[in-house]
């Protein structure tokens, strides 16, 4: 056997897997394992056996009390607002910051960012020194005959500010992943900026913008801190879901707060029942898009 052919013989030869052993692995599976199913799992059963621990008929009353229903209605309707108006903005953001360079980029992204640093109750109080009472803004408003704060547009511009970010911190990485190659070919074709837009930009990310609008769904239906602040806790006006729920349990309606919290985590649970059927319907072109 020659020199060169025992080099191709080592060269071929299959290594062995690097890594840890079996032990540190079942470990850190095992780790897992546990954290989810106290942290995760474990409550959301509590929740489940909790709200039908009195019965099917109790858990119905619940849902249909008129109170539970407006804060559905309302739940809704906040997300219905807040959700479509981060998609514009995290949209419009996430194409500046991945296709420009401009100045204030970074600050941009800073400002992006701020509403995971800051609490959501530090949010809310920020919107009544805005437009409470004795705000520069507040008089002006009650002169025009708007209400902001303790009203449906105090809810849905809390909301906003807290979930404006899921959108473009998903778009953002991914545009900038993908670089602006397609767009300039676009352009050098004739095609005008919208064009290039609606037909190369957006289809390249629908994917990704897809996930940022369930997860920022999910996160206005669930808000709590920032709508507590502002909207004044009354009853079949201003209370969401989750207001709603810790009024019920205040109240020592433990089975009713336990009921609409089971819907609540419904709604959550269909949020990521769609998210997994269309990553298991579409993998095929979830795939060929992060090759891209």
């Amino acid at each position: 056997m020659t020199e060169a052919t025992a080099n191709t013989i080592r060269i071929n030869k299959p290594r062995q897997a690097i890594g840890e052993g079996p032990r540190t692995r079942f470990a850190l599976i095992a780790i897992a394992l546990v954290f989810l199913a106290l942290m995760l799992i474990a409550p959301l059963v509590v929740v489940f056996f909790e709200a039908f621990s009195r019965g099917l008929g109790v858990y119905i009353d619940a849902l249909a009390m008129p109170d539970t229903m407006s804060a559905l209605q309302l739940t809704l309707l906040v997300a219905a607002i807040a959700v479509p108006a981060n998609l514009v903005f995290g949209v419009a953001a996430s194409w500046a910051i991945a296709k420009f360079d401009f100045k204030g980029k970074s600050f941009l992204l800073t400002l992006i960012d701020l509403p995971f640093a800051v609490s959501p109750v530090v949010s809310g109080l920020v919107f009544v020194l805005l437009f409470g009472a004795n705000s520069v803004l507040g008089p002006w408003l009650a002169d025009m005959g708007i209400q902001v704060l303790f009203a449906v547009p105090g809810i849905v511009i809390a909301t906003i500010f807290i979930t404006f970010p899921f959108v473009a911190r998903e778009l953002i990485p991914l545009m900038q992943q993908q670089g602006s190659s397609e767009e300039e070919a676009a352009v050098s074709l004739g095609a005008g900026g919208w064009r290039t837009f609606f037909l190369v930009t957006l289809p390249n990310v629908k994917w990704g913008l897809l996930y940022g609008v369930l997860l920022c769904n999910a996160r206005a239906m669930g808000e709590f801190g920032a709508v507590s602040v502002v909207s004044g806790h009354i009853r079949g006006q201003t209370n969401t879901l989750p207001l709603h729920i810790e009024i019920l349990y205040n109240d020592n309606k433990a089975a009713a707060a336990f009921a609409v919290a089971s819907l609540l985590a419904m709604l959550a649970l269909v949020t990521l029942a769609v998210k997994t059927m269309l990553e298991a319907r579409f993998a095929g072109s979830l795939a060929a898009q992060r090759r891209h």
